[in-house]
């Protein structure tokens, strides 16, 4: 692909099956932004805080993060339903995307953050004291990203984009990873990827930019996709559930010395989230909507709830955000096979753990609630 990469990104896409897949191609090495990566993540090391994190007047945790306007995240979800016992969250404002989110967690100006595990997995490679505690976004069939063509377009399939542009929000990030899936999956060699044409497009201006022909092809996902789609006069390329099926792509880190000094409020935190998940896998949608309605409402920080009715699930694929390992091995090895990071300087199981999550014992059945009472399908 005609780009020069660097790693960063994120990305928004429930079924309890997780579903296997193959790894990601081998592409052409290419230059890397890896050591200027890599004295960015001492550098932000170096400032990171103590990690003991301040209590409220009640005695509870205090949790700084960043959310997003519009939205309600699974900690947010957990606090409303009252999930957290030691834990009180610390809203410092709204975050444009991934990189920023772990940048600040690294940093010591938050306690958590969350991007993509690509991104992640790039960060730990430079020695970012950070670990992976809860997937909280992925693809299912009723939430995934994809690749857009205006209708009528006279691109059908993998081979049709040499030569073409296609818009994404950032490069090295998720949106082109698939790509890059794909395209290899469809037989285009190397030199046939280098021929497709990378173009960063800012999400909020990816669908008027395919629509008035700027780019021959667009990622779109989440509320914005959902949008876009209802306008009409789009057709689906590929998606990602199509690649991966039901797969989850981003977590949430805490910094290590975070989790060394707080351990019960780490627990509390992983056990709140990933039964605030487990209770939008397991509740109807419209309840789901409805609630958030509630949240954005009763917080008045001057935001629209129109972005509620677009949600269709919690796109994640295993009960409560458990953590697969081959979420995580699949970008270790990507970033392995194309001279990202040194083969074998990262060791998958300790860029997570599941060690908090309540789910992760197995002990809860595919349809069972939020305290293991069995639920109607």
């Amino acid at each position: 692909m005609r780009i020069a990469r660097s790693w960063a990104g994120d990305g928004n896409v429930a079924s309890s099956q997780h579903t296997p897949h193959r790894h990601p191609p081998r592409p052409t090495r290419r230059a890397t932004a890896a050591a200027p990566v890599a004295v960015l993540a001492l550098m932000l090391s170096a400032c990171a805080g103590a990690g003991a994190a301040t209590r409220s007047e009640d005695g509870r945790t205090v949790l700084r993060y960043q959310g997003a306007t519009g939205t309600v995240s699974y900690p947010e979800l957990a606090a409303d339903l009252g999930y957290f016992e030691d834990v009180e969250l610390e809203w410092l404002g709204d975050v444009t995307g991934g990189p920023a989110s772990i940048q600040a967690a690294v940093t010591g100006e938050t306690e958590f953050g969350g991007a993509f595990n690509g991104a992640i997995a790039k960060l730990q490679s430079t020695g970012a004291p950070v670990t992976s505690v809860i997937s909280y976004y992925g693809a299912d069939e009723e939430t995934f990203g994809a690749f857009y063509t205006v209708e009528g377009s006279p691109i059908r399939e993998a081979r049709d984009l040499v030569g073409k542009k296609v818009g994404v929000n950032t490069l090295g990030a998720q949106s082109e990873t698939l790509l890059q899936e794909w395209l290899t999956r469809e037989g285009l060699t190397p030199q046939e990827r280098e021929q497709v044409e990378l173009v960063v497009v800012p999400p909020v201006n990816a669908e008027q930019t395919l629509r008035e022909g700027q780019v021959d092809v667009a990622s779109l996902g989440g509320v914005l996709k959902e949008k876009a789609v209802e306008r009409g006069g789009l057709e689906v390329l590929v998606a990602e559930n199509e690649l991966f099926g039901a797969f989850a792509y981003g977590t949430y880190i805490l910094r290590d010395d975070v989790i060394a000094k707080n351990p019960e409020a780490v627990e509390d935190f992983v056990q709140g989230t990933a039964r605030a998940i487990r209770w939008a896998q397991t509740t109807p949608v419209a309840e789901v909507r409805e609630r958030f309605t509630d949240i954005i409402t009763e917080r008045d920080r001057g935001e629209t709830t129109d972005l509620v009715q677009y949600w269709r699930s919690s796109s994640i694929p295993t009960p409560g955000g458990v953590i697969q390992e081959d979420e995580i091995s699949v970008w270790v090895e990507w970033l392995e096979e194309d001279g990202q990071v040194e083969p074998g300087s990262l060791v998958v199981d300790d860029l997570f753990t599941n060690e908090y999550n309540p789910y992760a014992d197995g002990t809860y059945a595919p349809d069972a609630g939020p305290d293991g009472e069995e639920v109607a399908p």
